[in-house]
């Protein structure tokens, strides 16, 4: 699908692209997932740049960055924190965890158990954890970035759907083409090169407050009611989207928009977003879901009016 990123935009990608070559699609749709105040999962087999995604992107956007390396044997308050007995104060103190930072990276997510999952379910929908009947907030913007290698069964547990629908959006970053790799074959790939901070507080939050502003069509609204009703009635998937995910899906697309310079949204901007803000949300009745085959099920259905 054709689009043009800003230049307003592009400084950001070049600066991640130099490590993690020939995924600029990759990298924009994860600064989309950012600036729509979402969170993004990533799924794909070891060794393709996921961490390093990750990395650059939280540098570029100068955040600070935390990560939790998920274990089966680990608790929720290796994650949240824990109030302890200070004998020296005679009183408890609460010690903060590692999911009290900016951006997250939640590293092999799916090697945990469910109620450890489950940790991350208030903060990510509320940017709030509760310890002991007390909340504490969270710094803003808080993104959550979580990665599983889906091809691995042994010691993983699958994601329930509670945790899956807290992540925006979700993709894989795949092989490099040809051209690319023979480029990190040779060495060019810049490892050890730290990313330049690109972004202040102030400019993420007028990002997140122009993506937010985007204008929707009542044409266009009709054309995102046509595909949130057809993934529920088609009796094509199992279930279809949740309001949480419709919000994600209309919030994805005005930020996909607002990265090309549009202060507007167009048909082509949510269908080029559907399928990763549906792949981890829609299972097919039949046969096994992939963006693809998302994408090709409700567009195939489903068409803009021109």
């Amino acid at each position: 699908m054709n689009y043009t990123i800003s230049s307003e935009f592009t400084p950001m990608i070049d600066a991640i692209e130099k490590h993690l070559i020939g995924k600029r699609e990759t990298i924009a749709l994860s600064l989309a997932t950012f600036f729509a105040g979402g969170h993004l999962l990533l799924e794909d087999i070891p060794g393709v740049g996921k961490t390093t995604l990750a990395k650059n992107l939280s540098q570029v956007l100068g955040l600070a960055f935390g990560r939790i390396q998920f274990t089966s044997d680990m608790l929720p308050s290796d994650i949240l924190g824990v109030n302890y007995y200070n004998q020296k104060e005679g009183s408890f103190v609460f010690k903060k965890g590692p999911i009290f930072t900016s951006f997250l990276l939640a590293d092999e997510i799916n090697r945990s158990m469910p109620k450890t999952q489950s940790a991350l379910l208030q903060a990510m929908e509320e940017g709030v954890v509760t310890i002991d009947s007390v909340p504490y907030t969270l710094s803003k913007p808080f993104f959550v970035v979580g990665t599983q290698n889906p091809h691995e069964e042994v010691g993983t547990f699958p994601l329930p759907d509670s945790q899956l629908d807290r992540f925006m959006c979700s993709f894989g970053i795949g092989y490099p083409d040809k051209t690319s790799e023979r480029e990190i074959l040779k060495g060019n790939k810049e490892e050890n090169t730290n990313t330049t901070t690109l972004l202040s507080q102030e400019q993420i939050a007028n990002y997140m407050q122009k993506a937010g502003d985007v204008a929707l069509s009542d044409t266009l609204l009709d054309f995102l009611q046509e595909v949130i009703a057809y993934t529920r009635e088609s009796g094509v998937f199992e279930s279809g989207l949740s309001t949480r995910g419709a919000l994600s899906l209309t919030a994805m697309m005005k930020s996909w928009a607002m990265l090309q310079g549009r202060t507007y949204a167009t048909a082509d901007d949510l269908q080029m977003v559907t399928s990763i803000v549906c792949a981890h949300r829609l299972r097919f009745k039949e046969g096994v879901s992939t963006s693809k085959r998302i994408h090709d099920a409700i567009f195939t259905h489903i068409h803009p009016d021109t």
